[in-house]
């Protein structure tokens, strides 16, 4: 299954004291217009795009490639519970494809609602936590031949795909701002010695008008072949 699933890009972006968002949950826009156009690309480049629910209901994100020339990617949100509002850019915009993950928790009256908008609800199983089994999830999508993934968040997400060691490259955008109390990018990982920190190969930075970007390729995914 290692094998089988798709190549894996997480971006995002952060102030340099490492928040996503301001303590009231505005993320938009906390790059540039430079990073803007960066961030479609790399839409563009990849066959799906994947957002946690918490992302939607904040951001309510198109997820389409729009500052660049480029076909937008397949949209993935992960729902556990169906809470994704009807009117959610997502649903009503039909330029390209949407698939809710979802899990046995889903009240069933939601899964109609939402498949009556045109949306895909895929039913994957449920983690230790009860939320949607991000392995499981990417086995299935490379399973579709969507092969490559570009996940843009929220925390949680981030927090998961890094914790689950499925990220191939990581990709961050850092903005000369500083907010304080925030919402951090990264949560717990589980690492009591530097030793055990996620580390990189052929990272670099760029500089891209006022932002950073830091690019790295992550060393020896757990989830991938050695």
């Amino acid at each position: 299954m290692n094998e089988q699933l798709p190549r894996v890009t997480l971006h995002y972006a952060q102030t340099l004291d490492g928040r996503i968002a301001t303590r009231s949950g505005q993320s938009q826009w906390i790059g540039g217009d430079a990073s803007l156009r960066f961030a479609h690309e790399l839409r563009a480049s990849h066959h799906a795009v994947m957002v946690g629910i918490g992302t939607v209901l904040a951001d309510n994100p198109r997820l389409t490639v729009r500052r660049v020339p480029g076909c937008s990617p397949v949209r993935v949100v992960l729902d556990s519970q169906l809470r994704t509002p009807l009117a959610a850019n997502i649903l009503r915009d039909p330029s390209t494809p949407t698939i809710v993950a979802t899990t046995n928790r889903a009240p069933i009256d939601r899964w109609s609602a939402i498949a009556d908008t045109g949306a895909r609800v895929l039913p994957i199983r449920a983690d230790r936590e009860g939320r949607v089994d991000l392995v499981a999830l990417l086995g299935q999508l490379a399973a579709e031949a969507l092969d490559s993934v570009l996940i843009e968040g929220g925390a949680t997400l981030i927090t998961s795909a890094l914790h689950a060691g499925v990220v191939d490259r990581l990709v961050v955008c850092i903005a000369p701002k500083i907010v304080g109390t925030g919402i951090e990018g990264v949560g717990n990982l589980g690492v009591e010695r530097l030793s055990d920190a996620v580390t990189f190969q052929e990272a670099r930075f760029t500089h891209l008008d006022g932002d950073l970007i830091f690019e790295g390729r992550l060393r020896a995914p757990r989830n991938r072949p050695r």
